[in-house]
């Protein structure tokens, strides 16, 4: 138990409460615009930064940041392009980041052990430069979804009325995508790459079943979250097993039980 007194544990609770609140803060606006895919996507791509950042020796954090919000512009103009066919947007960008990343891991074979943290995730590696990153990160997400909120609902179940009613639906397209970048790029270091999306969508999956209209299932979204994330680093941390992969396995074990649960009470 003293290792929830020792201060990488704390640094790595307050990054995961941080990312617990914006990660389905941003979710919930995916899964209702059917785009929960582009958290896998962005995912690699922020890899590739990270993977850049190391062989150019620059802050492999940031550079994965600017890499994922480059490609949130990239995957607006291309959704752009195949109205019919937006999914495909996603696949194109998908397939250039894993290429870039096998291109830079290539390149620079003496950090992949490195790289291999953010693939997996390493919470107990942050930072205090990390954590001002996460935290200023975590800012931007509310205070612009707070102004935003109602656009942002409506967007996210009828676009076309959303156009209609004069609401700036080319700039709030791209404003959801930049956000979503900044989320999972700062992410990846606390969950990984290959598990981020988990924190998108499972919580925004359990809330979804049980509320009762969207700001409930908004703010219950959030909860599942913070508890999945506090519960998760402790039980990884007293039992030494790995902290992303504790916290996505105990969102799935809450989405099976609020399943079983509903099932249940409606039989």
């Amino acid at each position: 138990m003293d290792i929830m007194l020792s201060d990488f544990f704390q640094r790595a609770l307050a990054g995961g409460i941080l990312i617990g609140i914006t990660a389905p803060l941003i979710g919930i606006f995916l899964v209702l615009r059917r785009l929960s895919m582009i958290g896998d996507t962005l995912a690699h791509v922020t890899i590739a930064g990270v993977a850049l950042g190391f062989l150019i020796e620059v802050y492999p954090l940031g550079a994965g940041l600017v890499f994922a919000v480059l490609a949130s512009f990239a995957i607006e103009k291309l959704r752009k392009a195949y109205k019919s066919y937006a999914e495909l947007s996603i696949a194109i960008i998908m397939s250039g980041g894993v290429a870039l990343a096998s291109l830079f891991f290539t390149l620079g074979m003496g950090y992949n052990t490195d790289v291999m943290s953010y693939l997996f995730g390493s919470i107990y590696t942050l930072d205090t430069q990390d954590l001002y990153v996460v935290g200023a990160v975590t800012l931007v997400v509310v205070v612009v979804i707070s102004l935003f909120f109602k656009e942002f609902f409506l967007l996210s179940f009828e676009e076309d009325a959303a156009s209609v009613n004069g609401l700036p639906v080319r700039m709030l397209n791209m404003l959801i995508t930049i956000l979503t970048a900044l989320v999972i790029s700062t992410a990846i270091k606390i969950v990984g790459a290959l598990l981020v999306s988990a924190l998108l969508t499972i919580p925004v999956a359990i809330s979804l079943l049980i509320a009762r209209s969207f700001k409930s299932s908004v703010v219950l979204s959030v909860v599942i979250s913070e508890i999945a994330v506090i519960i998760g680093l402790v039980i990884a941390g007293i039992w030494n097993l790995a902290p992303g992969a504790t916290i996505v396995l105990l969102l799935i074990a809450l989405l099976i039980l609020t399943m079983a649960g509903k099932k249940g009470l409606s039989i």
